[in-house]
């Protein structure tokens, strides 16, 4: 991983769209089945939409049916963060990118094998590149 990335709340408005800022640095949620990638089924990589981080790869995405994006490992470990989310009167664990802090969703204990997580995760917080 490189470098984290330190912007101010300017930078990132002015480098950001309003919806993707609204995701990426003030935790807001897309709505489920509205986001471009939940039923993206092409082969490549997710990358954040905040810094270019490498964060998933298409071989760990699954249908949760959730209606967010859903992947069962990171692309590497070392590219996400978890943190204790306790807001909204639920205890959850929120996951950002390593690089930029960017709110990227959560990660639930209920996915498939061989993890068991669920990391569900705001279309808008990513960019996708496919393989060719």
């Amino acid at each position: 991983m490189e470098t984290k990335i330190n912007k101010s709340e300017n930078e990132w408005k002015t480098c950001l769209s309003p919806e993707e800022y609204k995701i990426l640095r003030k935790k807001s949620t897309e709505l489920p089945f509205t986001g471009k990638y939940n039923k993206n089924k092409k082969k490549g990589v997710y990358y954040c939409k905040g810094c270019g981080n490498k964060l998933f790869l298409s071989d760990t995405k699954f249908d949760s049916g959730s209606g967010w994006p859903s992947f069962w490992k990171p692309a590497a470990k070392e590219n996400v963060e978890l943190k204790s989310d306790n807001s909204l009167f639920m205890r959850r664990t929120e996951v950002l990118c390593k690089k930029c802090k960017g709110h990227l969703g959560h990660v639930f204990e209920d996915g498939p094998k061989p993890t068991g997580k669920r990391y569900c995760i705001n279309s808008i917080a990513l960019d996708f590149k496919e393989k060719k």
